[in-house]
């Protein structure tokens, strides 16, 4: 009997400790949120792209990306659209096959936000043992002596 009266007591503690605990946490619901809308749109022809993945994460005050997050697929006009985004940095990032990946740290300050995002195809990548003789940019090899004068020694 004085076991159980030990435990209930402790178990009684230990609830009272996390109720005066809970009042401290910061509640990001407390602020004021946002209305967020995406057009997601290719660079080179300003078609929208359709089922790219928008992900939004919370950025710290020390510019670290915060725990939990949120990911819109965009329709087929290209647009992703969302409500209660709580004031502050926001970490967008913007994913689509054959594109890219898109990243970018938002200020959220106004009830309402619009954004349109660019996405390029990706590009070559550069690399020593290409012929780069056809770029403009690249120094031009010196030609050869002809073959008559090869084989002639100076005086």
């Amino acid at each position: 009997m004085a076991r159980m009266k030990k435990f209930a007591i402790c178990l009684a503690l230990a609830v009272l400790a996390l109720s005066t605990l809970a009042p401290a946490q910061k509640d990001r619901d407390d602020g004021p949120t946002s209305y967020l809308k995406f057009l997601v749109i290719k660079d080179d022809n300003g078609k929208p792209v359709r089922s790219a993945a928008v992900i939004m994460h919370p950025v710290s005050g020390h510019g670290k990306q915060g725990h939990g997050g949120m990911e819109l697929k965009t329709d087929q006009e290209g647009k992703s659209e969302f409500d209660g985004i709580p004031y502050g940095k926001l970490r967008v990032q913007v994913l689509a096959v054959g594109f890219q990946t898109y990243g970018e740290d938002f200020d959220i300050d106004q009830p309402k936000m619009e954004f349109t995002i660019k996405l390029k195809r990706p590009q070559g990548q550069y690399s020593v043992y290409d012929d780069h003789a056809k770029d403009s940019a690249a120094p031009q090899k010196p030609e050869p002596p002809p073959p008559d004068q090869k084989n002639q020694k100076p005086n």
